[in-house]
């Protein structure tokens, strides 16, 4: 089994944009070839502006999609990003063992203040 785990947290104020981590206490576990969707839910403001992230143990987080579904450069295409209203759904097709570890989801937003 490959443990796939959304983890929880917030994200502070740069410059006028707010970064927020949504979170959802989750976890989950596929087998190898399995599909899967990771789903959170942004708050008003965030738009399209919402990325998602792999971080793997002892390691940084790596940018996976950006603005809802873009993927970044050198990111394998079985993980894609859809979004629907203020919903936002990270799709992985074709799990593998690689794809172990904590997935993340952030939102930016106009104005306001995020709090820890």
């Amino acid at each position: 089994m490959i443990s796939l785990i959304l983890m929880l947290g917030t994200l502070g104020l740069l410059a006028q944009v707010s970064y927020e981590e949504v979170q959802i206490p989750e976890s989950l576990s596929a087998k190898a070839g399995d599909s899967v969707s990771i789903s959170c839910t942004g708050t008003s403001g965030v738009d399209d502006d919402m990325s998602w992230y792999l971080q793997k143990t002892g390691e940084a987080p790596k940018l996976l999609i950006y603005k809802a579904n873009r993927l970044h450069s050198g990111v394998p295409d079985r993980f894609s990003g859809s979004q629907t209203g203020l919903q936002f759904t990270l799709n992985l097709r074709g799990v593998q063992a690689e794809d172990a570890g904590d997935y993340y989801c952030m939102g930016a937003y106009s104005g306001g203040v995020c709090t820890h």
